[in-house]
């Protein structure tokens, strides 16, 4: 059987009221009484039940995390800058995978909410008014990682995702490229796909050059899709000459079609992708990419949470966090 608070108190020789006391660091106990406690707790192996202990405190110290894919090398650093705050200031971690699925998403939402959970860091796919909807009922603070709620009623962290796309489509004009393709995630991903293709579509506007439907190929973000990507490019008589990627794994996938097709990256293609995972330096070429922070984007989502839960001050609920192009073998332009 378990240990119970009884049990501690019995062995202790104490009342329950003084054992809870000692497990929630009241100091309004005497060191030698304290001690007597702690060492009953040690013998016996009793350990709190958080949900118990936040019947008094209305805090469980539990986090809510909702993230599309654990497996992603993009969410998996993510949900580790969380990890580690939330660690540093003591909170446990519930993590879910939603799988961008909406219903999921709202499902884990309200199951999390059901746990007691203190807060909530939510990634997903699009924020629909369902989503925000349940937000704004939540009891609890929630806050957006890496995803975008248009009207920014909810709490977020991102970098300038539109930015980053124009500046890095910029560059490829700036060198000279006429023809400028573009993998991207689904159109209705507010990161992957629409943000990025808004900044993509700007700069060739900016540049006096129209958006090519035959030069945007639509993936899921996978290595595949880039690769199907690129053969479709592949077997356009007028070819891009440089092509962006929303995610690293899509440009992954675009790099080796071309080469598996006898072409080489970069003299015959530029590629550039998107989120500087790992895979940028383990392909070759290795990759050039923006540089999205992610560890950080978690750990700042996360402190940004204990924050809200602590009733404290927070000056600006919309964190926009800096990007960088990292310019690597797969353009001409390397400045490692």
């Amino acid at each position: 059987m378990n240990t119970t608070i009884y049990d501690v108190a019995k062995e202790a020789g104490v009342s329950m009221a003084t054992v809870s006391r000692v497990v929630n660091g009241n100091p309004n106990v005497k060191p030698a009484t304290r001690k007597k406690v702690l060492e009953a707790i040690e013998r016996l192996g009793y350990r709190p039940n958080a949900v118990a202990r936040g019947l008094a405190s209305k805090k469980t110290t539990t986090v809510g995390v909702i993230i599309p894919d654990i497996s992603s090398i993009f969410f998996a650093e993510l949900a580790r800058g969380i990890e580690d705050i939330a660690t540093m200031y003591k909170y446990n971690i519930i993590l879910s995978n939603s799988d961008q699925n909406k219903e999921k998403e709202i499902h884990l939402l309200n199951t999390m909410l059901g746990k007691q959970v203190d807060g909530i860091v939510f990634m997903g796919g699009k924020i629909t008014e369902e989503h925000v909807e349940e937000f704004k009922r939540s009891p609890v603070p929630i806050v957006l990682a890496a995803t975008l709620e248009k009207g920014q009623e909810i709490p977020s962290v991102n970098i300038d995702y539109q930015k980053a796309a124009y500046e890095l489509v910029t560059e490829f004009i700036n060198k000279g490229h006429k023809k400028i393709g573009l993998v991207s995630g689904p159109l209705e991903d507010p990161i992957n796909g629409e943000e990025k293709f808004l900044g993509y579509r700007k700069a060739l506007e900016d540049a006096g050059m129209q958006v090519n439907e035959d030069c945007v190929a639509i993936g899921d973000y996978t290595y595949d899709s880039g690769i199907e990507a690129m053969e479709g490019f592949l077997e356009l008589s007028e070819k891009p000459t440089a092509i962006f990627a929303g995610t690293d794994e899509m440009a992954l996938g675009v790099i080796h079609a071309a080469q598996d097709n006898g072409y080489n990256v970069p003299e015959d293609f530029e590629v550039v992708g998107f989120d500087n995972t790992r895979l940028a330096t383990m392909v070759r070429p290795t990759l050039s990419t923006v540089v999205q922070p992610m560890y950080d984007i978690g750990a700042v989502a996360m402190r940004l949470l204990t924050k809200l839960m602590n009733k404290e001050t927070v000056e600006d609920q919309t964190v926009v966090l800096p990007h960088r192009l990292q310019h690597r073998n797969s353009t001409m332009h390397n400045e490692e």
